[in-house]
């Protein structure tokens, strides 16, 4: 059985793709702090007001005929910001720790992708077509967003890494990945999905390295300040890299066992 298919809505994986979305896993990661922390709202009314907005951009993008690209980043932003807003309160508000928190959040990721994969066949990008695939799709991202906030603490703070070591790790982790995405057989959709997880603790530490005060290895440049100049720069790239809708594909159902 198909299902029928339209006109893709999300973005094209590419280089620039990369880019865009290191630069806003990091604003999520100061523009959240911005709101919770400096503005002294706390995680709750922080998570309760990025919820709206990633509620009102989903909605949005869901209803859109065609390819927004200026929506598209939007949302992936609101999914950073409440994301961070929400590992946070998880973590630290109701005392689930770093570790704990993690793990809960990559059970509910993993239960995402093999619902989504169950339903439809595939979570490829490219198999993004329909209303339910991407239903699934801005789930399961929602659940990575958060994952990697948690994450990213975990291996700066418990690990005792620090801001830049966490960096590091994860950047390496992302050289190891686009290494085997083209020197090896393994599936290109579990890739994918394993560097979009880990793009959002990068975000996380070097969002922190960023604003941290100098005592705390951080950069000390404020969270105002720091989320400006993230801001300016996806700006600057989203006119420098083409943004073309990923390429339509269709699925079948069911689906077959193992990611495709």
């Amino acid at each position: 059985m198909m299902e029928r298919t339209r006109s893709s809505k999300v973005a094209e994986v590419t280089l620039g793709f990369w880019v865009m979305k290191i630069l806003a896993t990091t604003l999520g990661e100061t523009g959240g702090d911005a709101v919770s922390m400096s503005l002294g709202l706390g995680y709750l009314i922080g998570t309760a007001i990025f919820a709206v907005v990633f509620a009102l951009a989903v909605t949005a993008q869901m209803q859109a005929k065609r390819f927004h690209a200026s929506l598209y980043w939007f949302t992936i932003v609101a999914t950073t910001t409440v994301g961070t807003t929400l590992a946070d309160f998880a973590d630290r508000s109701l005392g689930i720790g770093y570790l704990g928190g993690s793990a809960l959040l990559l059970a509910l990721l993993c239960a995402s992708l093999y619902l989504w994969h169950r339903t439809l066949g595939s979570v490829a990008v490219s198999s993004v077509t329909s209303s339910r695939a991407e239903a699934f799709y801005w789930l399961t991202i929602m659940f990575s967003q958060t994952l990697g906030t948690a994450l990213g603490d975990w291996m700066a703070d418990s690990m005792g890494l620090g801001y830049l070591g966490a960096a590091l790790i994860f950047g390496a982790l992302l050289l190891v990945l686009a290494g085997l995405y083209f020197g090896s057989r393994l599936s290109h959709v579990a890739l994918f999905w394993i560097a979009f997880v880990l793009t959002r603790p990068l975000g996380a530490v070097v969002g922190d390295f960023l604003d941290k005060p100098i005592d705390h290895g951080g950069l000390a440049l404020g969270r105002f300040a720091a989320s400006a100049a993230l801001l300016a720069l996806m700006v600057v790239c989203f006119f420098v890299f083409p943004q073309r809708p990923a390429r339509r594909t269709q699925t079948a159902i069911p689906a077959p066992s193992g990611l495709s």
